[in-house]
């Protein structure tokens, strides 16, 4: 296992590696463009035509290099001056090493560059001496009035020459221009006519079957100046040899006669020049353009010298700065690393640190605060595990909380709400968690349940030493939270019963867990009140009937054998008894019918039309209590039994009449109102009976679904009973309400919310 330095230190080593790397090869590549442009700059100065053709290069390379140098440097100075201005530890004592190593590179470098500047320009500018210009100017200013003496003493001789050939016919001509090559000790001697036709020649050139002749522009211009000379040989890059240079004069040769229709003739002569003239003369000319180019030059070669030492100049103040900074780092590196290790912890970064390798005190420490460090990180790393753990574990509760259909709630001593589940909300109806950091008991409607629930916690906490209890347990029960729907709703939920659970957290804090068992105590009675039933119906209904016999057969057995008088106490009597046990025998029936309600067989159902079948029983003007209907088109059928649902709209149209009757209500204005809704948001449909009685007094309201709680004075209250069960059976959902208007009550509402049909697989 690797340990925490070593780690740190193969982090940071690639970067540290190919910042050295770069530094190297910058200055590799420096040093090599240096040495190639001295290796140049002194091949050209021996080298005049290498000099010529690589003078741009050199140049251009020149200036590259000493803007990449200035480029280097400006970058590793910005980069010392970003690094002391973010107050970045060993910043300051890097800027003093790469000024001093600048300073002691660049002083003795500027001094020599200054006397090596003064050296190269006096010295170039020695070598281009006046005297030695003055001189090849003479020389070749003698050699060209050599030559012009010569052309022009050799015109004068052609021109006296040529009057023994005025007069001279073409056929003789040739013996005449010999004798006349060997009088002027010429090479050649041509005649030529006006046309530049060959006429005659003598010399060389008679070999010659087509000799050189003297172009258009020399003959006008011997025809207009009697006569004409030029040198050959001379030219700038002529490729004869000094025997070969030679004057040429081209003269008019005279006419005598008086026709001017005779063609002219032109003599042309060519005389040879010695070789010692020529050569020297050549020489001279050589040497004055050679000086001319170089002199030309001068300027461009002092630049190149002055642009190496230049560079040299650069080469050491970069080579100064670079030594500065990689020695710098070397001596601050461990301090920085140190620095820089001390500052992440200080910010809670307890990642390993890079280390040193090296065997000095500076890399010892470095490696001691880098296995502090990665014992931190262990240690963090270990807590953090914990942690993840913890909330992981704390999320899982979480989860368990907001789905259990049980409440939970966490108070403190003073019953302040620390946190709630969701479960919580949906039994007490009321946002619990809006509620969360206020007191239990401030929650309008819940008084009653935070005071039972604080009494509780006194008791337990008195009884807990003596009792060795760790919980508690109460069942409680407490009307709806007011503006929750259920506060005036007779479901089974308008009276809420609570079974509680209490128990002591760490922390002086109380757990409370709750849950709903209204629909289970409802049940439970429902349960109950039907083994009543039946039992009522079986014990009772026994005996009732010998009683009426034999009360019938006693008035029949006294019929005529008392008094009158007595006759009619004893009819009264008999009749009361016979009436009163026929009551008897309705409410056993009804109590049997309660406790033997078959099982519903759910089929689908057009509620709308089973509405309309029920309601015709209950029209006509000869009706009590008119009844109207409001049925929304849109209700798809429902699950339901007819039969029972025929049971269930009666009893409520009976019972609506008769609440409405009893508060002295009749008349059209105040008809029974039988409705039917789709709610489409919930996808049910909703069936309701309204009336206009008085309503149901709270404590009737709470329990107006359990057997024998009734308003009318002569009803069993079954009614209702009924009617919860049957919608029990199909999973319906009752409501009981008062109609309130202007803060009054107007009537009573009972609603059934049923679930649709649901179509079939395909």
């Amino acid at each position: 296992m690797k340990s925490p330095a070593a780690g740190g230190d193969q982090r940071h080593a690639p970067q540290s590696t190919a910042l050295r790397w770069t530094y190297g090869v910058v200055l590799a590549i420096v040093v090599a463009i240096g040495l190639v442009l001295m290796f140049l700059l002194t091949q050209a100065t021996g080298n005049r035509e290498l000099y010529e053709r690589n003078y741009a290069l050199l140049f251009t390379l020149n200036v590259v290099v000493a803007v990449a140098l200035l480029v280097v440097i400006a970058w590793v100075a910005w980069r010392l001056m970003r690094r002391l201005r973010q107050g970045r530890f060993g910043s300051r004592l890097l800027v003093k090493l790469a000024m001093i190593f600048a300073l002691a590179g660049f002083v003795p470098g500027l001094l020599i560059y200054v006397v090596s500047y003064q050296f190269v320009s006096r010295s170039i500018e020695s070598w281009f001496d006046v005297q030695v210009e003055g001189a090849l100017e003479a020389g070749l200013g003698l050699g060209r009035s050599t030559l012009e003496t010569l052309s022009n003493d050799l015109a004068i001789k052609t021109r006296a020459a040529s009057v023994s050939l005025q007069d001279a016919p073409d056929v003789v001509a040739g013996l005449m221009l010999e004798r006349l090559r060997e009088q002027l000790e010429v090479r050649d001697a041509i005649l030529w006519s006006a046309n530049g036709q060959l006429l005659a020649s003598a010399g060389d050139s008679r070999f010659l079957l087509n000799p050189e002749r003297p172009a258009p522009a020399q003959l006008r211009k011997a025809r207009s100046q009697r006569a004409v000379t030029w040198v050959e040989g001379f030219e700038e890059g002529t490729a004869m040899a000094p025997a070969q240079a030679r004057i040429k004069a081209l003269v008019l040769v005279p006419r005598t006669g008086l026709d001017m229709l005779d063609e002219p003739r032109f003599l042309m002569v060519t005389q040879v020049l010695p070789e010692t003239l020529v050569a020297n003369a050549l020489a001279v000319t050589e040497a004055h353009r050679e000086y001319q180019e170089r002199a030309l030059a001068r300027q461009g070669l002092r630049r190149m010298y002055i642009g190496t030492l230049t560079l040299s100049l650069f080469l050491s103040v970069f080579g100064a700065v670079l030594l500065a900074v990689v020695l710098g780092n070397q001596i601050t590196r461990p301090l920085l690393l140190l620095a820089e290790g001390v500052r992440q912890v200080a910010s809670g970064d307890l990642t390993p640190k890079a280390a040193l390798q090296g065997r000095d005190e500076l890399g010892g420490l470095t490696r001691s605060f880098a296995d502090m460090t990665q014992q931190l990180a262990d240690a963090r790393r270990a807590v953090e595990v914990s942690m993840e753990q913890v909330n992981a574990a704390r999320e899982n509760l979480q989860t368990i909380l907001d789905n259990l259909t049980a409440g939970v709630m966490v108070l403190d001593a003073n019953g302040v709400i620390q946190s709630v589940n969701p479960g919580a909300t949906r039994i007490l109806r009321v946002p619990m968690a809006a509620w969360e950091g206020r007191r239990l008991a401030d929650i309008e409607g819940l008084e009653e349940f935070a005071r039972s629930v604080k009494q509780q916690f006194d008791r337990f906490v008195e009884e807990r030493a003596e009792h060795a209890l760790d919980h508690w347990q109460q069942s409680i029960e407490l009307g709806a939270p007011a503006g929750s729907p259920a506060a005036d709703s007779a479901d089974g939920r308008g009276t809420l019963t609570l079974v509680a659970r209490g128990a002591e957290l760490p922390g002086k804090a109380w757990l409370l867990v709750f849950d709903d068992i209204s629909e289970i105590v409802s049940a439970q009675r429902a349960q109950a009140w039907g083994e009543v039933a039946r039992r009522l119906a079986h014990e009772i209904k026994n005996p009732l009937t010998p009683i009426q016999l034999s009360a019938e057969r006693l008035e029949r057995k006294l019929a005529g054998k008392v008094e009158e008088a007595e006759q009619a106490v004893v009819t009264k009597s008999v009749k009361t008894i016979v009436d009163q046990v026929d009551a008897m025998k309705r409410l056993v029936n009804e109590f049997r019918d309660y406790a033997r309600l078959p099982a519903a067989e759910l089929h689908a159902l057009d509620l709308n039309a089973l509405v309309g079948e029920v309601l015709q029983l209950y029209g006509g003007s000869t009706a009590r209590i008119p009844v109207a209907k409001e049925l929304d088109a849109r209700c798809p059928p429902v699950m339901g039994d007819a039969q029972q649902l025929r049971q269930v709209l009666h009893n409520l149209v009976q019972n609506a009449q008769d609440a409405t009757e009893s508060a002295g209500r009749s008349g059209p204005e105040f008809p029974v109102t039988v409705r039917t809704q789709w709610v489409e948001a919930s996808g049910r449909v909703r069936l309701s009976v309204l009336d206009w009685g008085t309503g149901f007094p709270e404590a009737i309201l709470k329990r107006a679904f359990e057997p024998y709680v009734t308003t009318k004075p002569k009803g069993t209250g079954l009614g209702l009973a009924v009617v919860k069960k049957i919608a029990d059976e199909h999973g319906a959902r009752i409501d009981l309400a008062n109609r309130l208007a202007e803060d009054q009550v107007v009537g009573a509402q009972v609603s059934l919310s049923f679930a649709v049909e649901k179509p079939a697989p395909a």
